[in-house]
């Protein structure tokens, strides 16, 4: 796993503004002029067979990050909610995370949340608290058919592992509307994403008209943490995917990701 470190590079906030406009209007002209087919049907009629759910906890105990933030993170998530919760990516269809739910603004009911900056740290920001929903439906994904197509990964790890119960590196960042995770259902049968909270979860599925006959196994190698050369410690690693059968034979093992994040903590940390 070669991996040559960058130097961190520091930008002043006009060339910030400069660069994400320019990201932003070149994301819209690829969904104007692109042939692709965007996925917009939403029906509260559930498609019959479960192919892979999961769940994520609402609420972590964050250093340094106020609980008011991860409670609006909440009234987040049910607004973009409403945009993706029974969607139906029909075959050939593509999914595309902030198509579907939009700019988040105060005018739409979005609130503060935990937003993470390009240099590691966090603050609060309209809409914070969304990427655990794009980690969600990527994590999920890859436990279908599904292709994704597009995705981003987070170039810092902000928090330690507590908790953790799955690899470094297996989710998707997400910023309006650039960063997007956009996934195409490369199959010949409608797949339905359908998303809910509980008090203490944010649940999601992903079903079809039929059962699948493949499972996944998604695993990292190659971990490591390793010295950087401008004053972080990094992580590393590979994420692969085996695909099983229907009885249970392996027949698959790709690759997915790799992954190479500036730890934002102390990488040896007593119990």
């Amino acid at each position: 796993m070669a991996y040559v470190e960058k130097k961190p590079i520091t930008r002043n906030k006009l060339r910030l503004f400069l660069g994400q406009t320019y990201y932003k209007i070149k994301k819209y002209f690829y969904w104007w002029f692109s042939k692709n087919s965007y996925c917009k049907n939403i029906s509260q009629n559930q498609l019959d067979n479960i192919i892979f759910t999961h769940s994520t906890p609402l609420f972590r105990k964050l250093k340094n990050v106020d609980m008011y933030l991860q409670r609006n993170k909440v009234e987040n998530l049910k607004i973009a909610l409403k945009k993706l919760d029974g969607i139906i990516i029909m075959p050939g269809e593509y999914f595309s995370y902030w198509k579907l739910i939009g700019k988040p603004n105060y005018r739409k009911g979005y609130k503060d949340g935990v937003v993470l900056c390009p240099n590691g740290d966090f603050k609060p920001g309209v809409g914070g608290g969304l990427c655990q929903l794009s980690n969600l439906i990527y994590w999920m994904t890859l436990h279908t058919p599904l292709t994704v197509t597009e995705r981003y990964r987070h170039s810092h790890d902000v928090f330690p592992d507590t908790n953790r119960t799955q690899p470094f590196g297996s989710g998707a960042t997400c910023f309006y509307n650039y960063l997007d995770l956009e996934i195409k259902n490369t199959t010949n049968k409608p797949y339905q994403l359908k998303l809910y909270l509980t008090n203490e979860n944010l649940i999601g599925e992903w079903r079809s008209t039929e059962m699948c006959n493949y499972s996944y196994e998604i695993y990292e190698k190659e971990h490591s943490i390793t010295p950087g050369f401008f004053g972080h410690y990094i992580r590393n690693n590979v994420i692969y995917r085996k695909t099983y059968n229907i009885v249970g034979d392996e027949i698959n093992d790709e690759y997915i990701s790799e992954n190479h994040a500036f730890m934002m903590y102390q990488p040896y940390l007593s119990n």
